[in-house]
This record gives C-alpha cells, structure tokens and sequence, in this order.
C-alpha cells in the first residue's frame, strides 16, 4: 500500500501519510478495541475513491470484487427518502451478516453527502469499542466513508495558503480540520448532520484531499497514457492539460475537476 500510494498518489502528502498511520497502526494491532474508521473529503477527481480502491486491492484478494469488500452508493442502495426505515434495517442486516461471514470486512460508504440525514446511525453499534454486537465480533472491520463535502473549504484554505507561500507539503491536518468540521459535521445538507457518529467521535481519521495544481494533473494524464499503453508524447500531455478548467478565474492554480476527466480527455487529442 505504502509503495502504491507513494508511486500512483499525485499531490496528497497528507493523505499518504494518514492513511499508512491508520492501516498500520489498525493492522499492527492483534486486538483493536473498535473497528477502524476513516472520513475521506475532498472536491471531485482529487483522489477519494483511488485511495479507497488502492487501500482494498493492497488487502484483499480481489480488491473491490473480494467477498468481503461491500460498497454503497446512496443514488443506487438508497435512492428514496421516503423508505428510510426500510433502508435501516437492510443495512443494519447486510452489515451484521457480512461481519458475521468475515470480521475482517471492509465498507466503502460513497458520496456520504447525498445520504439522508439519519440513515447511517444504524450503523453506530458496528463502529465502537465494544466487545460484541448481535453476537458479532467486529472490531477488526474497516469502514471508509467518502465525501465531497468540505472540498470547497478545503480549495479555499489551500489557496490561502499557497497565497501566503506555504507549501502544500507543509499543510498540516491542524489547517484543515476546523473547515472540515464545519462543512461536513454540521451541515444539514450532510449525510453526517446530527450524527451520532460525529457526537461520539467514532471517526478515527478524518483525511483532506487538496485540490491539484497543473503539474500534478499532468501526471494524471502520462501515468493514464502508460496504462492505456499509448505513446507519451509531451505535446499530448501538454494540451490535454491545458483542455481541463482551472480556478480562481485570474489565476487558474488549482484543477476544477482535479483528474477526474483524463482518461475521457485523452482521444481527443491523438
């Protein structure tokens, strides 16, 4: 995992270093008092998803197609505001047979700011320290949510600070963390608002992904060439970068869709 984010992670030195604090210090431990918990924010395109996958594929056989890897969409698990209750106690259920199957599970819980507010409380008994739920000991499971929340705040607190000359090496998760809190935990738009998740600080990694400069989108765009075994051609990479919007308007520092759109960009300048 260290060598694979080290290689194919552009531009996030603080995601690097607490995701390997936290699965290092989760896996090194043969006794976990709680399951580990990570809150993955950032804009679109900065890497969230590429992270979790990465994360699955270093741990499990099959990475994200592994019996014991369960990822949920609330457009798709949990489409209608309505069947809340239902989507309770079918989450409720799916979580406790799936940990009863394998204890070492992992739940990837996607774009955690379009779930309803309330839905994912069900799952607070599964997250904390105690010993066994419905006969279940789950303490080794690792739950990952991911979320775009908090990325405007995160774009704005990075820009302040590359205004004021700190490098994005120096960011610290001191810088962020209040923005984060802010604009995630006590939104009422969040799929976190007024969680119990939040109240009993059950989240054990709260990890900011920064928005990305030129430089690291053209990184994107050779390391997505090489993949689709093209020729990187400097010219290419140049345009195709070039071709993706850049923020603020007068200076266009940071990508506004970070590398989300390469891969579909890339033909069109074969």
């Amino acid at each position: 995992l260290e060598c694979s984010l080290a290689t194919n992670l552009v531009g996030q030195p603080l995601v690097r270093q607490q995701v390997m604090k936290a699965v290092r210090e989760f896996l090194e431990n043969r006794n976990p008092v709680k399951p580990l918990v990570m809150s993955f924010h950032g804009s679109t395109g900065t890497g969230k998803t590429y992270v979790s996958s990465m994360l699955v594929r270093s741990l499990f056989q099959g990475g994200l197609r592994s019996p014991y890897v369960h990822q949920f969409s609330p457009i798709v698990h949990f489409p209608h505001a309505e069947q809340i209750e239902q989507y309770k106690e079918t989450l409720k259920r799916w979580i406790q047979g799936n940990l009863t199957n394998c204890g070492r599970s992992a739940f990837l819980f996607d774009e955690m700011d379009k779930m309803h507010p309330g839905l994912i409380d069900v799952i607070i008994p599964f997250l904390g320290p105690s010993w066994v739920v419905y006969g279940t000991n789950y303490r080794k499971a690792i739950f990952i949510f991911i979320s775009n929340a908090g990325g405007e705040e995160i774009n704005k607190m990075t820009l302040d600070l590359w205004h004021a000359r700190k490098d994005r090496e120096e960011i610290s998760l001191q810088d962020l963390e209040p923005a984060i809190s802010k604009a995630v935990f006590e939104n009422p738009q969040s799929g976190f608002w007024k969680s119990g998740i939040i109240n009993e600080h059950l989240i054990d990694f709260v990890v900011p992904f920064l928005p990305l400069k030129h430089h690291h989108v053209k990184q994107c765009i050779v390391s997505e060439l090489v993949q689709q075994g093209l020729e990187v051609r400097p010219g290419v990479v140049q345009e195709v970068a070039d071709s993706i919007p850049y923020f603020p308007e007068e200076e266009k520092i940071f990508s506004s869709t970070g590398c989300k759109t390469v891969a579909s960009r890339i033909s069109f300048f074969l």
